[in-house]
């Protein structure tokens, strides 16, 4: 199987010998198009660090509260079965691609980035679903019964997004392992839950522990 030729080549800017893999995420029945784990194993010179840096390609990985949100959504499709669906910040859309799995009337993945984009549209064909896209989570109506979101709280000076997801959305599902003791009148916490990054990063357990929050508008 042939990787997204824009993905490999945006990829092969950053890390020259790197390459995409479709690869089974642990826990569900999903496949993304994700670095190669062996591309991970090696020291990055100062220039692919920097290239890292300044564009960095979270689209190849699965992160832990993405993957948690998913499995999530598989064991439990009462949440999304029916409705209508915006994923904020995609990523990989792996939450997005377990929505529709999952029985929602309509998905669709959110994000600022034309690669995240493009991601989600291989990985939604990869696992034989449709999804829409939106590249402005603000220009969207308010017409959506969830937004979903994973990793977005990596940064305290996000927190002013959990306002702005049930302004689109009557309700909004986030999970996250990064940010865990924001306190928000409208969000309650539902569960812990266990992932890790696929590829793995030997990330420190404790980023392993993802926490799923709920608020209803």
């Amino acid at each position: 199987m042939t990787a997204p030729k824009v993905l490999q080549q945006a990829l092969s800017q950053l890390l020259g010998d790197a390459s995409l893999s479709a690869e089974a995420l642990p826990g569900t029945d999903l496949r993304l198009w994700l670095i190669d784990a062996d591309n991970m194993d090696r020291a990055f010179s100062p220039e692919e660090t920097r290239r890292i840096l300044e564009e960095p390609p979270y689209w190849c990985f699965c992160w832990a509260s993405g993957l948690a949100l998913a499995r999530w959504l598989a064991e439990k499709p009462e949440w999304v079965a029916g409705k209508r669906v915006l994923d904020f910040g995609a990523g990989s859309g792996v939450a997005a691609i377990a929505a529709a799995k999952a029985g929602a009337a309509e998905v669709v993945a959110c994000d600022l980035d034309p690669l995240a984009l493009e991601a989600c549209r291989a990985n939604a064909e990869l696992n034989g679903v449709a999804l829409s896209y939106s590249a402005d989570f603000f220009q969207e109506e308010d017409r959506f019964d969830l937004i979903i979101v994973a990793d977005v709280l990596y940064d305290r000076a996000n927190l002013p997004l959990l306002d702005h997801f049930l302004t689109r959305g009557r309700q909004a599902l986030v999970a996250d392992s990064r940010v865990r003791d924001f306190q928000h009148p409208l969000y309650t916490r539902l569960a812990v839950l266990d992932a890790c990054t696929w590829p793995d990063l030997a990330e420190p357990a404790e980023f392993r522990n993802v926490s799923l929050y709920h608020a209803i508008r």
